[in-house]
């Protein structure tokens, strides 16, 4: 058996996690800590301190993020190299690596900025417009994530 195997399941197993993550990031995490006050007993969150710590959730996914992002430009990029050419694995990868850099880069920041200018600035229709986004972002993401999973399982098993 190749060793080559070894890197494509690496690769599908950091494609998969990723995508489990921000499915549990967006699914399950962000409506408890927004919804912490039906769970907490004698301490309330407001929403603008739920949004604190949502916050810095998803600014430590960055890392996660920025590490799938160059992971999925040099394994494409060497497939692509290798003759491996597939328009649904580069467009699926293209979308995952500009989404990845947009959230993380982009979005995260500026709504972290927002939200140290304090709460009339997360009440603001600018804040609301980049959250919106960056949400919109994620979907994405997670949509890139699971294509391109699927797709290289599909070309793996073609090889």
């Amino acid at each position: 058996m190749s060793k080559k195997i070894y890197i494509d399941f690496a690769y599908l197993i950091m494609l998969a996690a990723s995508f489990g993550a921000v499915i549990v990031l967006g699914a399950v995490v962000a409506p408890v800590i927004f919804n912490s006050d039906k769970i907490l007993v004698d301490i309330s969150l407001d929403h603008y301190n739920s949004g604190i710590i949502m916050g810095e959730v998803f600014h430590r996914f960055s890392y996660w993020l920025y590490v799938v992002a160059s992971v999925v430009l040099i394994y494409e990029a060497v497939m692509y190299k290798m003759g491996q050419r597939d328009a649904i694995a580069f467009a699926s990868s293209v979308t995952i690596v500009f989404s990845s850099l947009m959230f993380s880069a982009v979005y995260s920041p500026k709504i972290l900025a927002m939200q140290a200018i304090g709460l009339e600035a997360t009440q603001s229709d600018t804040f609301a417009n980049i959250h919106m986004a960056s949400e919109l972002d994620f979907k994405i993401l997670a949509i890139g994530l699971v294509i391109l999973f699927v797709r290289r399982l599909m070309l793996l098993r073609i090889s």
